[in-house]
């Protein structure tokens, strides 16, 4: 039911946004919150609000927000041209090479994004807070945790922001101050952990009615984040600290989507198949549901070639964008069920529905092997005309690069299931490895048998039998470099690698493909342009140009 009122809570915005297109309308500036509150279906709409707007910046849906920037500036997915497309002025090449500047559109539209559901989350809180619940038949309690609730998911967004542009400004009200300062990031990063700690535990444990909220399950995830990479935001290591908000999670303190505590699948497709709503592996998640509200998760706009629906037999197209670069692709093992299930190579078939005839089974190609089968390569490179080497960000084709394949979509026919994935923001394998490398951190930098463990539990699924008993890991063999590449391979696509290669030291140090490294100052995003314009109180971040 909860997660029916996020969908119906989108649908309604995208209503009301195509209305505004009508300037004859007559426009307010905002609804007293006296008249709307009357009962609990107006208070979750409000509750619900921040929830449906994350869609835009936390997932892989289209636009440049958090996750666009944080995976296309680092060392496994990038947006190369393809011969007459994707040049787009060069953003995606400023990603990869990190050249971007103050006045990027990859600058100012995550800023724009997160603030923007920011003020969400602070508008709810003064309204939510005025009310007297019992006269709209809620409970004080209710009121509580919906607060909490409400002011833990604004900490996620000070988290996330405070992680791309460092020194940020603190707001909890909307417009007040009307031009406030940037905050240090360590004083930002204090006020994450006294808005978490003060309220993840007046949240409900994660039940199956909760898919899509924000529990105490995400809370502590939030938590373990926050202390995991506290010492480059904050200057602090937390270890223990981080340790502790896993175990609240580990131990079933938080409660799960399936059974007493979370789990982590033996399939490792089911935390991302399209009823991924009950996985007991995932821990909080923006909830899409396209055969009941017409709102789905639509990483095929970016992920997808542009006729690689006819592999699903879904109706939806891709641009051909957002592509596995070589480096990334061969850091898996041939063996490694990872890359060839989540990552996808080679020839591409028709889905059987679609087959006109026995010969008509594979993918035709629609640029430069327009009428001949679409075959995906690793390699990012003008194969049509024998160039060799490496490649670079100009040099793709329409098939350059190994795709997407770690979220699926059952064909269309298939009403019940079709395209129903939710976007999974924390999960237990995460929880796991942030445990296991707080370990290693607290030991000297060196793998203990307890991190060793957690690894091995997570990375076993991923290999035959067979394989995993040269597959699995040692303490030796355990090494930090060797922890980073595995945190790759298990989180590709999710959002994670910007802020892990800075936790190493890598992001502008190391070099791949068609990256090389670059100044520190990189390490975090600059204060946008248009919004130094506007606020003069703001002060740039070091090394960037107004």
């Amino acid at each position: 039911m909860q997660k029916k009122y996020i969908i119906w809570g989108l649908a309604g915005l995208l209503t009301g946004a195509a209305s505004c297109t009508n300037l004859d309308e007559k426009v307010y500036s905002e609804i007293p919150a006296d008249n709307f509150y009357k009962n609990r279906t107006e208070v979750m709409a409000a509750v619900l609000r921040p929830f449906t707007h994350a869609n835009a910046w936390a997932a892989p849906t289209g636009q440049v927000g958090y996750w666009r920037v944080s995976e296309l500036s680092a060392d496994q997915l990038a947006w190369p041209t393809k011969g007459r497309h994707g040049f787009d002025n060069g953003d995606w090449i400023r990603l990869h090479r990190h050249t971007w500047i103050a006045n990027d559109n990859n600058t100012w539209n995550p800023w724009r994004l997160m603030y923007w559901g920011l003020g969400f989350c602070n508008n709810t809180i003064k309204d939510l807070s005025a009310i007297d619940f019992k006269t709209i038949g809620m409970t004080d309690e209710e009121k509580a945790s919906i607060i909490a609730e409400t002011k833990v998911l604004r900490a996620w967004h000070y988290l996330k922001l405070m992680d791309l542009y460092g020194n940020i400004p603190i707001v909890t009200e909307v417009g007040i101050p009307t031009s406030p300062p940037n905050a240090p990031r360590a004083e930002v990063w204090a006020f994450i952990e006294k808005e978490l700690r003060e309220n993840v535990d007046l949240l409900p444990k994660l039940q199956p009615s909760l898919v899509g909220r924000v529990t105490r399950a995400g809370g502590y995830a939030m938590l373990a984040e926050l202390y995991l990479n506290a010492q480059v935001w904050a200057g602090t290591p937390k270890w223990d600290e981080c340790v502790a908000a896993c175990n609240k999670i580990l131990d079933g303190s938080c409660g799960s989507l399936s059974g007493a505590a979370p789990a982590l699948e033996t399939d490792m497709m089911k935390p991302f198949a399209t009823n991924n709503a009950t996985s007991p592996e995932n821990l909080f998640q923006i909830a899409y549901d396209y055969t009941v509200g017409n709102f789905r998760f639509g990483f095929q706009g970016d992920l997808w070639h542009y006729v690689q629906g006819e592999a699903y037999n879904s109706a939806f197209r891709g641009n051909n964008g957002i592509v596995v670069i070589p480096t990334a692709y061969d850091a898996f093992a041939a063996n490694d069920l990872r890359r060839t299930n989540w990552l996808l190579i080679g020839e591409l078939k028709k889905h059987p529905a679609l087959r006109k005839t026995v010969a008509d089974s594979l993918v035709m190609g629609t640029e430069e092997y327009n009428g001949k089968p679409l075959i995906f390569v690793k390699e990012i490179r003008k194969n049509s005309t024998g160039q060799t080497g490496e490649g670079t960000m100009m040099d793709g084709e329409e098939n350059s690069g190994a795709r997407f394949n770690k979220y699926q979509t059952d064909q269309q026919t298939n009403t019940a299931q079709y395209c129903n994935n939710d976007f999974v923001l924390y999960r237990l394998a995460e929880i796991y490895y942030n445990k296991a490398e707080a370990l290693m951190r607290k030991n000297g930098n060196v793998a203990t048998q307890e991190a060793v463990d957690l690894v091995n539990e997570v990375r076993k699924r991923a290999f035959s039998a067979t394989d995993w008993v040269t597959a699995s890991y040692t303490i030796p063999e355990l090494t930090l470099d060797e922890f980073l590449a595995e945190r790759g391979r298990e989180f590709i696509f999710e959002g994670k690698r910007r802020a892990d290669l800075i936790r190493f030291g890598k992001f502008t140090t190391a070099t791949w493909w068609d990256h090389t490294p670059t100044a520190a100052k990189y390490n975090v995003f600059p204060i946008p342009y248009q919004q130094m314009v506007l606020n003069k109180n703001l002060k740039q971040n070091e090394g960037y140009d107004q």
